[in-house]
């Protein structure tokens, strides 16, 4: 109990300074954001709108910088994260929640299929050094070296252009209405799955090295060759001695990229222009959306808090000597 109210603190600590960092960094960037809104409507908005304006977004000048960060911490506890100039009246916990689903369905799925796949190759590669598996490393090495970007717009080019197998671009049939249907449905999947694959080529590699390398540091531990002295059989020796321990380290990694599936959304779903919550965070950069932005930004952060406090309880559960230290 002790190690988690340590963990719990720290977590809530570095949680109090993401949301300060997050409120203060766009009152100091340079730029008038309501300036910017106001131009867009071609001075047509009086006095009086424009202090309401400033008052709705939370840049009253007539509140002290204190009073805005009371205010600020106020509406999270309510669950309002502010009014998006981009989409205008809109809020933005609604264009979070709308395009949140894209993210989590399109990253979530590849990230956790990249995970098992490359964790399982790298098991058979790490145990079976030497053997054809070993092949494979050049190339899914060469594909992860390759920039993303760069990378999709080939795919698009070859897979969408010459050879029209996969829609280019969205994330859906624009004629379509996102709703629980098949047709809606079966065209969010084909959109889908051109970058869902580019996405697994890229990452699958690193999964692969990392799990080979610790399969073959640990197939020389002892407990490893005493396992093999005890004549049990080899598939029992790799998965539930060697591979148990091995995957420590990619565990903790998976945690992670799993909190970095709101944040690494950007070139993807800028590439592919996918409705996904990092398409939305460019817009908002584009248009200086400061509470787009802070409402992404304050996501990404939690997620990969939330993340890591995952990480933190599977480690606890798989390896023995963190138990230890915990006690």
């Amino acid at each position: 109990m002790r190690y988690f109210a340590q963990r719990l603190l720290f977590y809530a600590v570095t949680a109090w300074a993401a949301i300060t960092i997050n409120f203060f960094i766009p009152r100091l960037m340079p730029g008038d954001p309501v300036q910017s809104l106001i131009n867009r409507y071609q001075g047509q908005l009086s006095t009086q709108a424009i202090d309401s304006l400033r008052t709705l977004f939370g840049l009253d000048e007539q509140q002290s910088l204190w009073q805005q960060y009371l205010d600020y911490w106020g509406n999270l506890f309510d669950g309002d994260l502010g009014t998006s100039f981009t989409y205008f009246p809109t809020g933005v916990a609604d264009i979070i929640g709308q395009s949140m689903p894209w993210t989590l369905t399109l990253m979530g799925i590849t990230t956790v299929l990249g995970f098992l796949l490359g964790t399982g190759v790298g098991i058979l590669a790490g145990w079976r050094r030497g053997s054809w598996l070993d092949a494979m490393l050049p190339v899914t090495t060469f594909f992860s070296a390759i920039p993303y970007f760069w990378l999709g717009l080939i795919a698009i080019t070859v897979f969408a252009v010459q050879w029209p197998l996969f829609p280019a671009s969205g994330g859906y049939d624009t004629g379509l209405v996102p709703e629980l249907s098949w047709p809606f449905i079966s065209s969010a999947i084909e959109h889908g799955l051109l970058p869902g694959i580019t996405i697994i080529i890229s990452s699958v590699a690193g999964w692969i090295l990392g799990m080979r390398n610790m399969m073959v540091s640990v197939s020389a531990e002892d407990y490893v060759l005493v396992a093999q002295a005890k004549g049990l059989s080899e598939r029992r020796v790799m998965f539930s001695y060697a591979a148990r321990n091995a995957i420590l380290p990619s565990i903790s990694n998976f945690a992670l990229s799993l909190g970095f599936i709101v944040g690494g959304t950007l070139l993807v779903e800028m590439v592919f222009s996918y409705p996904g919550i990092g398409y939305v965070l460019f817009q908002g950069v584009g248009a200086k959306d400061y509470p787009l932005m802070q409402g992404v930004f304050l996501f990404v952060t939690l997620a990969v808090l939330a993340a890591n406090l995952l990480a933190d309880v599977v480690y606890l559960l798989l390896d023995p000597r963190t138990r230890r230290e915990a006690s």
